[in-house]
């Protein structure tokens, strides 16, 4: 055989290797409220068999702990999901990327909604005497384990101590609130009544006390595991969770759910406020609102195109059904909030039925 024709055999080889090696996909990064565990990973199956060159990469965190993530710890994220709305006008739209005059986000979609309830499972202390009017009651009780999310961090974490609040004006008793917390942290939470507003005070060091009946974590999807091993009685949670989940579920009087949208008004009586600089620009206060998820894509996000395609598939009939099926469906018509900003692509979504 000629040397020149060897070489052409050998090129032929190496280049023919080269092309039948698996392209590399893209790596579609999505941080997310932990209540969106279950239905978001059924999308990400179905996704990434629709769209095999792309690889979707997940992390589940409180909703404050996920905007941190893009805004204080300056991570690569494409597409942002958290519990509260309300997050992302605060803390995304008012801090620029660093060296740039670009917000981080302008514009969200209003995703879904949800209501806050209690679960507690067939072996909770108490389970067989409660009920909506006197939850707050038994879960007071010190020998009665209960499970709290943090509320430096977690959407759950605010709005399950908003309820106790509310609670004192429902259940027309103005020791609710201190009866389920006092004593029970080192830096005692505060309930200041200002009349027609009360507002909650968060200490910084937040940790419980030796005797307290009280477990805290980072994120409410973090109680799951103690309700399952049957380490806590009680845990705040969403409704949609404690359904996809299996445990009992005690439903809350829309009066405290904060899933009410024509209860607004009432929810608004109570702030949360953090005695501390939580974040490093923006001073968050959290006010009571009907529970509205935010979703959006970070200005900086490296992979825009395919954070668009992964929106466009969450409101295809497909992922409509995804999150139908796993009890949180999405708010449709589709509602934006910064809706002259949005991207072209999306633009379709705004004439859903």
């Amino acid at each position: 055989m000629k040397k020149h024709t060897f070489l052409l055999l050998v090129l032929a080889v190496v280049f023919g290797l080269t092309a039948c090696q698996p392209k590399e996909k893209t790596s579609l990064v999505i941080f997310a409220a932990g209540s969106l565990i279950q239905p978001f990973t059924e999308l990400e199956q179905a996704f990434e068999q629709k769209y095999p060159e792309i690889d979707i990469q997940a992390e589940y965190h409180g909703s404050i702990q996920v905007i941190r993530h893009v805004t204080e710890l300056h991570e690569a994220i494409d597409l942002v999901a958290t519990a509260d709305q309300a997050l992302m006008p605060m803390l995304m739209y008012e801090v620029n990327v660093p060296g740039t005059n670009q917000a981080y986000a302008q514009w969200h979609i209003n995703m879904a909604t949800n209501a806050l309830a209690i679960a507690y499972h067939d072996n909770s202390k108490y389970a067989d005497e409660l009920t909506e009017d006197n939850w707050w009651e038994i879960l007071s009780r010190p020998d009665v384990k209960v499970g709290l999310s943090d509320p430096r961090f977690d959407a759950v974490g605010y709005r399950q101590l908003m309820s106790f609040s509310l609670a004192q004006s429902v259940y027309k008793n103005p020791d609710i609130f201190y009866d389920f917390l006092e004593d029970q942290f080192t830096y005692p939470i505060r309930l200041v009544d200002m009349g027609d507003m009360q507002i909650i005070r968060i200490p910084e060091i937040l940790e419980t006390t030796k005797s307290s009946h009280i477990m805290m974590r980072g994120s409410s999807v973090a109680l799951i595991s103690l309700l399952e091993a049957g380490e806590v009685d009680y845990a705040f949670e969403y409704e949609s969770v404690i359904q996809q989940h299996g445990f009992r579920l005690l439903k809350l009087p829309n009066s405290l759910n904060l899933g009410d949208p024509s209860l607004e008004e009432d929810y608004g009586k109570v702030t949360v406020r953090m005695d501390f600089q939580r974040f490093a620009t923006v001073d968050p206060i959290f006010k009571g609102e009907r529970i509205t998820y935010g979703l959006t894509i970070p200005s900086n996000a490296p992979h825009m195109v395919e954070a668009l395609q992964f929106i466009r598939f969450l409101y295809s009939p497909e992922g409509q059904a995804i999150m139908q099926q796993n009890y949180h469906p999405l708010l449709i018509p589709v509602v934006v909030n910064g809706v002259e900003n949005v991207p072209d692509e999306l633009q379709s979504l705004l004439d859903l039925p």
